[in-house]
């Protein structure tokens, strides 16, 4: 069988605890020659598996699905985070439908699983799982940076480009900081100061800045009509910063009152239309359950008061799929994947016994990320015992020494974190996934016993994809929930494969 094989990487962690390209490359090229595959085409890269866009899986992908046109091909990877680390990758569902319809076959060598159309349903579900680990242990990590974020801001640090008006500079200490731009800073001013006045629109202002000469800090081209009204939204100007819609006082000097940034949000808000009154009415499928026809919403409505129908807006006037169906008859069409999660005692601890063989894989690159992160906490150490003994003996000054340690500190205190995800991730993964489990298993009895926001929250966390043909209902159950319910349908597979588990 022809194969392909991928190292990918994304961390300098991975590129320091044994998973380096050329190890990954070794271990799969050895893999293909113990079973034989003629490796036709070898791709190496450093790519987030976690990000939308991945240009170069995407190639991969591209010429996996000509190749299987003409013959069965093995594509190859070390584990399955080198595929994915995020269950809602639509590459996985693609790959993994091919797999099952026997066009390829999917090779994880280092977790040693194989995925094809000759899988079991453990199988599936123990792939589900991995998936799930490796978006929950990306998830884990990523905590580390948004702390690390919110300690900054909690220092009154900005943390991303400064706004116009302002610009970012390196000190000669290395460090990065943000000052007043002197060229920009006044003609702020008199922006705030001229819509204050009521007298300018957002348009209208854009020309007059243009005319004075106001233009943006990344491309110095005139300001437009919508980074005028981002300024005028922006409270940095009078000395709070704005993220993910919590202020924060920050350290810098500000260029306007906020007396003055109120003024001006007066005339904003009166220019606002007033806001159209919507029903507070729960509907269980708003949202999320599109036409099949032509794409657009399926919109609830209630008739004689309490009858609640669901029919497609028909927004582009061309849809012949237009028909009027109960909520009720939605509901009965998602109840049996509901209650076909429901699993046997039995079947749940043989399910349990599956995660903690899976755990115990991936422990393993938990603990070489763990040996990386250790080994530079003990640079450190060694670092600021010879700073002290250069403070000791002269070679530097105190304020040095106190400005060195200071960062020091700070990145101390970093790993000392990252330290700390690492084996929370380690650690709670089974707990969790075990969690799940057991969610599963009463999913239909907290379904009827929910009020209808709950119902709404518990479909959309099993299913995807919805979209209705006439009074048929269309959805795909998410992984590991798809393996859930295999599993429970067959479920004397324990028994005929408990050899092989």
């Amino acid at each position: 069988m022809k194969a392909i094989i991928l190292a990918r990487v994304s961390t300098e962690e991975q590129r320091e605890a044994g998973n380096s390209l050329p190890a990954q490359i070794e271990r799969l090229e050895n893999y293909c020659k113990r079973k034989s595959f003629e490796v036709v085409k070898n791709f190496s890269f450093d790519e987030s598996a976690y990000k939308t866009k991945r240009d170069e899986f995407d190639k991969l992908l591209g010429i996996v699905q000509d190749l299987s046109k003409k013959e069965k091909v093995a594509v190859c990877f070390d584990k399955v985070d080198r595929l994915s680390r995020s269950i809602f990758d639509k590459r996985v569902g693609t790959l993994y439908e091919m797999a099952v319809a026997d066009r390829i076959e999917l090779h994880f060598v280092s977790d040693g699983q194989v995925i094809s159309n000759q899988m079991s349903a453990v199988e599936k579900f123990q792939f589900g799982m991995s998936l799930g680990l490796a978006k929950y242990y990306s998830d884990a990590i990523s905590d580390n940076v948004k702390r690390a974020y919110e300690q900054k801001l909690r220092n009154g640090e900005w943390i991303g480009k400064a706004p116009i008006g302002y610009k970012n500079i390196n000190l000669e200490n290395g460090t990065k900081t943000i000052v007043i731009d002197q060229e920009k800073a006044f003609l702020i001013k008199e922006l705030f100061e001229l819509y204050a006045s009521g007298k300018h629109s957002m348009k209208t202002l854009g020309v007059e800045m243009k005319a004075r000469g106001l233009t943006s800090n990344r491309s110095h081209t005139p300001i437009s009509t919508s980074q005028v009204e981002k300024i005028l939204k922006n409270p940095f100007y009078y000395g709070v910063m704005r993220t993910n819609g919590n202020l924060y006082p920050h350290k810098y000097e500000p260029l306007i009152s906020l007396y003055l940034y109120n003024q001006a949000h007066e005339v904003i808000n009166s220019y606002k239309r007033q806001n159209f009154k919507r029903t507070n009415k729960p509907y269980i499928f708003r949202g999320f359950v599109k036409c099949e026809e032509c794409g657009c919403s399926i919109s609830p409505e209630i008739k004689k008061g309490k009858y609640v129908y669901y029919h497609c807006t028909n927004y582009h006037g061309n849809c012949n799929n237009v028909v009027w169906i109960k909520e009720e008859e939605l509901l009965a069409q998602v109840a049996p994947t509901l209650k076909g999660l429901k699993l046997t005692a039995e079947a749940v601890d043989e399910l349990k016994k599956e995660l903690r063989a899976v755990h115990e894989k991936e422990r393993a690159y938990y603990t070489q990320n763990l040996a990386s992160i250790k080994k530079k906490l003990e640079a450190i150490d060694t670092r600021l015992k010879v700073m002290y003994e250069d403070r000791l003996d002269g070679r530097i000054t105190t304020n040095e020494y106190d400005e060195r340690v200071k960062d020091y500190k700070i990145e101390q205190a970093d790993l000392w974190l990252q330290c700390e995800d690492h084996s929370k991730a380690d650690e709670s993964f089974y707990i969790n996934a075990s969690k799940i489990l057991d969610l599963a298993s009463r999913a239909w009895e907290l379904f009827e016993s929910s009020e209808p926001e709950e119902k709404t929250q518990l479909i959309k966390f099993v299913l995807q994809n919805f979209s209705l043909k006439g009074k048929n209902l269309s959805f795909e159950t998410k992984i590991p929930f798809s393996g859930i319910i295999e599993y429970a349908q067959t479920g004397s597979m324990l028994r005929r494969q408990d050899s092989n588990l």
